[in-house]
């Protein structure tokens, strides 16, 4: 780790405390649910292969090895210190989650790899019976196999690939709202169809600190348009 990792200048325009605190709560979530998790599989069942709460895990981690992925990129990319903060802490809370939810799969004893297409689980009724969940009236339900919420294109990434400066944090932070929406969709929809107090513990902090970072973004993102 480089000093620079180590020791990261406090934002002049806006405290970013409040996001890195966020972050380091989702970390510490997670690792509180797993460990929840562990005495709560004493009564609770454990999740099948096409269950919400194994359909998640495994999509989810797909979201959030793309977000570790544009944090990256942009981080080579500016000088920014504010973005540089922020996509050191993206980057480190959603590769630590990512593992974490690789590691429920494990304990389930259930393959990483999905019996049916992505999203699937999205698509089906909540809990209480109400109909599969959908981003808007106009949308309607996600479809099996679809792009999960909020995910980049390649062309998208590509784009923030080419960039540089300003116009790289732009888009950076574009695709990045974006994202965080998506996965909020996500955790919102896994709480209507689990359960499992270890999936409902870790999607309420990914939507509690997500939502955070993205009114942080907004501004970040207003600051240069």
């Amino acid at each position: 780790m480089t000093d620079e990792a180590v020791t990261r200048p406090t934002p002049r325009r806006i405290p970013v405390r409040g996001v890195v605190a966020a972050a380091i709560a989702v970390i510490v979530v997670g690792a509180i649910a797993f460990s929840v998790g562990r005495i709560s599989g004493i009564t609770e069942p454990t999740p099948t292969s096409t269950s919400a709460a194994a359909g998640f895990a495994r999509d989810m981690q797909v979201h959030h090895d793309q977000g570790v992925e544009l944090a990256l990129l942009v981080r080579d990319r500016s000088e920014d210190a504010d973005i540089r903060s922020l996509a050191y802490d993206i980057a480190t809370a959603q590769s630590n989650q990512s593992g974490q939810m690789y590691g429920w799969l494990v304990v389930w004893g259930l393959p990483q790899a999905s019996p049916e297409p992505s999203m699937t689980w999205m698509t089906r009724p909540s809990l209480d019976g109400q109909a599969a969940h959908g981003h808007d009236e106009e949308d309607g339900a996600h479809e099996p196999g679809a792009p999960m919420p909020g995910l980049a294109t390649l062309e998208q990434v590509q784009s923030l690939q080419d960039a540089t400066g300003v116009e790289a944090e732009v888009i950076f932070l574009e695709l990045m709202i974006a994202h965080h929406q998506g996965a909020i969709d996500m955790s919102e929809a896994v709480l209507e169809r689990t359960d499992s107090t270890l999936v409902k513990t870790f999607a309420t902090g990914v939507i509690a600190a997500q939502e955070k970072e993205i009114v942080y973004m907004e501004t970040l993102l207003a600051a240069r348009t």
